[in-house]
């Protein structure tokens, strides 16, 4: 693809990437077929290829407009078309390229905007996150059924965590909402990790990976959030105490993994952000076959693999492989490369597209009629649970 774009961004680090991403793309197409949105909507505006012509437009100085802001907000950013593409078109940083220069041109209305801030301020904060689902949990008999969906009941306690005893020592990322949604996810992946002989630790201070106001098109923010990580997180690696980052949520170990592209300019964080962007791991990657007990029960699970674990991180089988060395019956689940529609804060800004890939993706995963559905994501989890009475568990819990 020809470019020319315009001077307000052609000789900037975004410009000089949006160009090479560009031209990479040749206009094939396949992306649509593996676009949820698209594949929703039949709208070549809602499929990476016309999210592509609409970026281009606006960089080579077309003027933006709620248009444009609509359809790059329909974009739920799994990443299935990065999967697709026969060029290696890197469509999720020109999405977010896209989006951070619309944010700029063309302002929001006063509704859109009070959201976006109180996900941005309540969401990352642990402690404020916690605080309100209390209280929409004290509340929930009395609040309409749309809103009594979206708030999960308490889930199981954490359970003891080990205490620090190998050689082998990992850090893993206690994340902004899992701590209060899920707290039993990152007790049972030091559980798993102590019996192979590793210990896992969690840093003081370390919260949200950014990725939350970062996708909320608030990216200075985010990188606020990710400057702060890594602050936290530096003295345990500096000193050589720990030799992996364990994620247990796929999207934050996506998100972090990418860590270096976001200090490009930044040299003060630029080789901290190449280090941590090295030693992260997913959790299925620091798990061996041989590691996991079979636990002798035929029972029938159906795992959702998150788009940021099969797309972001481009990881597939790992997981399968560790649940059926435990003696789990993995059932078929059709279409297994299409979005649950949970997205980060896509569920709650679109929620009617969000709604029905929930529906389709819990129609998928409920055709092999399993006992439990498994997932490696807290957002996927949580957005699942909320569609049915079969269980959602994160995968490690399956291990233990």
């Amino acid at each position: 693809m020809q470019t020319q774009l315009a001077d307000f961004i052609r000789d900037t680090p975004e410009g000089r990437e949006a160009d090479a991403i560009l031209r990479k793309c040749v206009h094939c197409g396949f992306c649509t077929a593996t676009c949820p949105t698209y594949q929703l909507l039949g709208d070549e505006l809602d499929g990476p290829r016309g999210r592509i012509y609409l970026v281009k437009q606006m960089l080579e100085g077309a003027p933006p407009t709620a248009k444009t802001q609509l359809h790059l907000d329909r974009c739920l950013s799994c990443r299935s078309c990065e999967t697709t593409c026969p060029s290696g078109v890197q469509y999720g940083r020109l999405a977010d390229i896209g989006r951070g220069v619309v944010e700029q041109k063309v302002p929001r209305g006063a509704w859109d905007r009070i959201k976006r801030a109180v996900l941005a301020t309540v969401l990352p904060n642990t402690g404020l996150f916690s605080f309100f689902l209390s209280l929409g949990r004290i509340a929930k008999p009395f609040l309409p059924e749309n809103l009594r969906k979206k708030i999960p009941s308490p889930g199981e306690p954490a359970g003891a965590w080990p205490a620090p005893r190998h050689a082998r020592r990992m850090l893993a990322l206690a994340g902004c909402v899992q701590p209060a949604l899920a707290p039993r996810i990152n007790a049972a992946a030091a559980r798993v990790l102590d019996r192979a002989g590793i210990s896992l630790v969690e840093a003081p201070g370390a919260g949200c990976c950014g990725a939350l106001r970062f996708h909320l098109n608030d990216q200075d923010a985010g990188r606020n959030d990710m400057r702060a990580l890594i602050d936290a997180w530096w003295p345990a690696i500096e000193r050589g105490e720990i030799e992996a980052i364990v994620m247990t949520a796929s999207g934050c170990g996506s998100f972090v993994r990418e860590y270096e592209h976001h200090f490009q300019g930044e040299p003060g964080y630029l080789a901290k952000a190449r280090k941590i962007s090295a030693m992260t791991k997913d959790l299925s990657e620091v798990l061996l076959e041989k590691d996991i007990k079979n636990k002798n029960k035929p029972l029938r699970v159906a795992f959702q693999s998150p788009c940021s674990l099969q797309h972001g991180q481009q990881l597939r089988g790992k997981v399968e492989a560790l649940l059926g060395a435990a003696g789990y019956e993995l059932t078929p689940v059709a279409d297994g490369h299409l979005c649950c529609g949970s997205a980060g804060t896509y569920s709650i800004l679109q929620p009617e597209l969000s709604g029905q890939l929930r529906d389709r993706k819990l129609t998928a995963l409920g055709a092999g009629s399993p006992e439990v559905i498994a997932t490696a994501n807290i957002g996927c989890l949580s957005q699942l649970q909320g569609g049915t009475l079969t269980p959602v568990k994160h995968w490690i819990e399956l291990l233990e």
